[in-house]
């Protein structure tokens, strides 16, 4: 059976450390101590005072003042691997957390993972072809020698990487070695810490190139698993559920994530705030609950990234070049419809290409399987279609023969119907607004990833009002944009109303439009 000793790196409160290391030795596994050399003595004192009774608890004495991006967290990391091998011989995996870090699942559900694969779980993509860096430097990083910290003393960090680049003093990575890159919250087993260990003695080459790179323990564990570790035998993911926020920081967990953290498909989650007591004590309880029914749910970071960046999802903030070029046409009316319910203005469409009033093409920049003439592959992905959505449209009228059309829209797109706008084509935009039941929005976030079969029935009712509030905002903000000839029908007024409103839209007379306003179920779900 599993038995894991667990690598806290830590800083503050000695008192919530102990507590921490307490909680996580209640099943029968170890907990190995680093307490930053920053820290003051006396609170050090008080960690190695309040665990001397746990005999499975130890705590390093070989410790390292750590700065962030340093060789100093790596060197801190060794030393903790150092003393848990010597001092918990019957441990088979080797946890790294941190004070910030709280267990999702229980210990016997922890174990039961561990034990179903011989593997070790370790972010490891390759440091030059993946995209796991987003911002910053990347190749810098490793051909360059970084001797300070760039939070502590930017002028100098940067004074002396540019003075590099001057002197071309770029070096070379080790030449046996592919540089791998990933998350520092990793689990490994004994014996693949052994073979690293091992292989430092031999190589203090590579010892010394990583101690002078940045954010090595980005690089330096994912590096050396790859190197020693049967591909097969690694599983290239993190067992500890974290997110980052648009600023590149790891988002932080309070106490009314409780049913969100248990139902993701990981055994720890960071960052825990120091406020959330309530969550804190509840996780900590869960770690020795024997508990084994976990149901998971959906993607918790997708989750997180609707709630905190509701349609930046692939929204553009700047033309292309070509496309400010480029025109519909100035003798051209493009008719947009514009609907978070996409079977309603899927059928108003129809109806309009029933009665000949004017080409309709479906949901054509929001669902890649909308029937479209060929033109010449502009049309084959959605990618494609944003990439030159004038030129698709303007191809559409040429194919179709007119000079009159009407798409479908989600509100989302709205900086497309900004773009259209710009045009010099004449442009108006059907808002259709529908009633949206209970069973409607948990349809749509479930369409969309946000929700899943085993989402807990808490999560899910704190979730709908964001959902509901996010649709109004989506209509809002195009009826308050300031565009011309925007119109609006809704599910709620009479067909009358709306038969008035659409003549004026598509130019119709009244007879038509009332038959488009009494579009048979126009409305139903």
């Amino acid at each position: 059976m599993a038995k894991i000793a667990f690598l806290l790196l830590c800083h503050r409160d000695p008192a919530a450390i102990i507590r921490q290391a307490e909680g996580l030795t209640g099943a029968g596994d170890y907990v190995a101590i680093h307490f930053d050399a920053r820290a003051p003595a006396a609170a050090f004192a008080q960690i190695v005072e309040g665990t001397r009774d746990n005999p499975n608890i130890t705590v390093v004495r070989k410790r390292v003042k750590c700065g962030w991006g340093e060789w100093s967290l790596v060197r801190a990391t060794l030393n903790t691997i150092d003393t848990a091998l010597d001092t918990f011989p019957r441990a088979t995996h080797f946890y790294m957390v941190s004070g910030d870090c709280r267990p999702i699942k229980s210990a016997e559900h922890a174990h039961a993972v561990l034990d179903a694969r011989d593997t070790d779980y370790i972010e490891s993509f390759d440091f030059f072809t993946s995209d796991w860096i987003k911002t910053g430097m990347k190749e810098d990083r490793l051909i360059y020698r970084h001797l300070v910290n760039e939070r502590k003393n930017k002028t100098l960090f940067y004074g002396l990487l540019g003075l590099q680049r001057k002197l071309k003093l770029e070096r070379k990575v080790p030449a046996d070695i592919d540089v791998m890159i990933g998350s520092q919250w990793w689990c490994l087993r004994r014996a693949t810490l052994e073979a690293i260990c091992a292989f430092l003695r031999e190589r203090p080459d590579v010892l010394r190139f990583f101690s002078t790179t940045w954010i090595p323990d980005e690089t330096f564990f994912q590096t050396l698993v790859r190197h020693l570790v049967p591909r097969s035998e690694i599983d290239s993911r993190t067992l500890t559920f974290l997110m980052f926020t648009d600023y590149g920081m790891p988002a932080t967990f309070y106490d009314d994530h409780y049913d969100l953290l248990l139902s993701q498909d990981f055994l720890f989650a960071r960052k825990i705030s120091p406020e959330a007591a309530t969550l804190k004590e509840g996780l900590d309880t869960l770690w020795t609950s024997g508990r084994r029914d976990f149901p998971i749910a959906g993607d918790g970071r997708r989750l997180f990234t609707f709630l905190t960046q509701r349609g930046r999802e692939g929204r553009r903030f700047a033309q292309r070049f070509w496309e400010r070029e480029s025109t519909l046409g100035r003798d051209r009316e493009l008719v947009v419809i514009v609907c978070k319910k996409y079977h309603v203005a899927k059928r108003l469409a129809q109806s309009v290409r029933d009665h000949q009033i004017m080409p309709a093409v479906d949901y054509l920049f929001d669902e890649e399987a909308t029937p479209m003439p060929d033109l010449g592959g502009i049309e084959s992905t959605l990618a494609k279609r944003h990439r030159h959505r004038r030129a698709l449209v303007r191809m559409l009228y040429r194919r179709m023969d007119t000079d009159a059309l009407a798409i479908c829209l989600d509100p989302v797109q709205f900086d497309l119907l900004q773009d259209f706008y710009a045009d010099r084509a004449a442009i108006r935009t059907l808002l259709v607004d529908c009633d949206y039941d209970a069973n409607y929005l948990e349809g749509h976030a479930a369409r969309i990833g946000l929700i899943g079969d085993q989402t807990p029935r808490t999560t899910i009712d704190r979730l709908m009002p964001t959902v509901a509030q996010d649709f109004a905002t989506e209509s809002l903000r195009i009826r308050e944009a300031d565009l011309p000839h925007i119109h609006r029908i809704q599910q709620s007024a009479p067909p009358d109303a709306n038969a008035a409103v659409l003549a004026e839209v598509f130019g119709v007379d009244a007879e038509t439009a009332q038959a488009l306003a009494e579009t048979p179920f126009l409305f139903d779900d």
